[in-house]
């Protein structure tokens, strides 16, 4: 075999760094973040729950599909670096003017922004970097650029409400913001680059063409091809189902353990415990994925993370919240770093971004339909109950069909 750069000495792991630092802004600390203001809002401006949490929906349902699309099609055209730079721009200015927010029609308007930002700079484009500079250690490298997202879910409950309580809602909203525009940018622009080609290098730093083809790879197969296979209806269904339950969990967590009786800053601390763990869960799934059938190892996490949704029926018990945080959270790790590496799997990475575009724009559906639904039961029965008890199942249902994939189908 022949002789493949290692460590440092690869371009690669800089490629990392930078996907790393854009999964921790635009994910972690706005995504995961995000339900912290809801208190603030609902408080603040008298939105209703529904409200609240309608607006991501709404970004969503009106541009994600559309952006989602472009986004991919950008990517296989004019790579990633030039996409994830754009959608900075979009997500750092929505959140420096959310903090002159005052009427409903303004928050949807910043958070449809702010959700083609997400589209445009957060986990489409940055898990097509990682495919794109990784083979035979793409499993690995995507668990340690996903590392950004959970560290940043893990540290922004905290963050947020520090901010909020110290300075006000509105003034962390434009904190966030600035500190978006002033670490991203740099990073996309100095750091960035969309394949190894552009810099005269190889997948994993491999000294030959030969060398780079080492890992297992497939025939790449066109999306209108690709989208009349079951796999890419299993995987897109699949991780809709799952992801959506991630959503639903997450964006009501602290409103669940407030109506519990928990403080603001018990629930805060109790996410963090929960995206802390995700932490371990993204550097277990990253090291076993390279190692396993990818397809068996999302079934398998999926399954996890639903059964664990179940100890919320008892979240008036404390020990039960932790251990649902330990259990769900290091779930979690395999949401969604896993997707790309079975896409990539079935398909090959010549339309990755297409495809993925296509899957993460319905995953992202299922994530903020799913918050808006379990907002909708909550006003109607002042209580989760049935709410967990949907996702539950759906989860389930999601890890069954994640489990028929075949990647063998395509394999040469």
């Amino acid at each position: 075999m022949s002789k493949i750069l290692q460590g440092r000495s690869f371009y690669g792991w800089w490629i990392v760094v930078a996907a790393f630092l854009n999964l921790f802004f635009t994910t972690g600390i706005v995504y995961y973040g995000f339900p912290v203001f809801y208190p603030s809002l609902i408080d603040s401006l008298g939105f209703s729950r529904q409200q609240a949490t309608a607006g991501i929906f709404f970004g969503f349902v009106v541009m994600a599909p559309l952006f989602g699309l472009l986004a991919g099609a950008l990517i296989d055209r004019v790579g990633a670096r030039a996409v994830i730079l754009c959608g900075i721009a979009f997500v750092g200015l929505s959140l420096v003017f959310m903090g002159i927010i005052e009427t409903p029609r303004q928050y949807y308007m910043l958070c449809i922004t702010e959700v083609v930002g997400y589209v445009l700079a957060g986990p489409i484009p940055n898990q097509v970097l990682i495919a794109n500079w990784f083979r035979t250690s793409r499993g690995r490298s995507m668990g340690y650029a996903y590392l950004g997202l959970g560290l940043g879910g893990a540290v922004s409950p905290i963050l947020i409400h520090s901010l909020i309580e110290n300075f006000g809602w509105r003034r962390a909203f434009e904190a966030i913001g600035v500190s978006i525009l002033a670490v991203l940018f740099p990073v996309g622009i100095w750091i960035t680059r969309s394949t190894p080609r552009e810099m005269g290098l190889l997948p994993d730093g491999a000294a030959s063409d030969e060398a780079a083809g080492d890992g297992i790879e497939v025939h790449p197969v066109p999306v209108r091809m690709a989208i009349r296979t079951s796999n890419f209806w299993l995987l897109l269904v699949g991780s809709t189902l799952t992801i959506g339950a991630i959503g639903t969990v997450t964006s009501h967590f602290i409103l669940f353990l407030n109506d519990n009786g928990y403080s603001r800053g018990w629930a805060s601390r109790a996410l963090s415990i929960l995206l802390v763990s995700s932490l371990a869960g993204r550097v277990t799934v990253g090291y076993v994925a390279d190692r396993f059938t990818r397809k068996n190892v999302m079934a398998l996490f999926y399954l996890v993370l639903a059964l664990a949704i179940s100890l919320l029926f008892i979240g008036h018990n404390s020990a039960a919240v932790y251990g649902f945080a330990v259990v769900f959270g290091f779930a979690m790790g395999a949401d969604y770093m896993l997707i790309p590496l079975v896409a990539a799997d079935c398909f090959g990475l010549t339309s990755l971004g297409k495809l993925l575009a296509l899957i993460i724009m319905a995953d992202s559906l299922g994530q903020t339909y799913g918050p808006v639904m379990a907002g909708h039961i909550f006003d109607i029965h002042h209580n989760y109950d049935l709410a967990w008890g949907i996702v539950t199942s759906g989860g389930i249902l999601g890890a069954i069909t994640t489990y028929f994939i075949s990647t063998t189908r395509f394999r040469h």
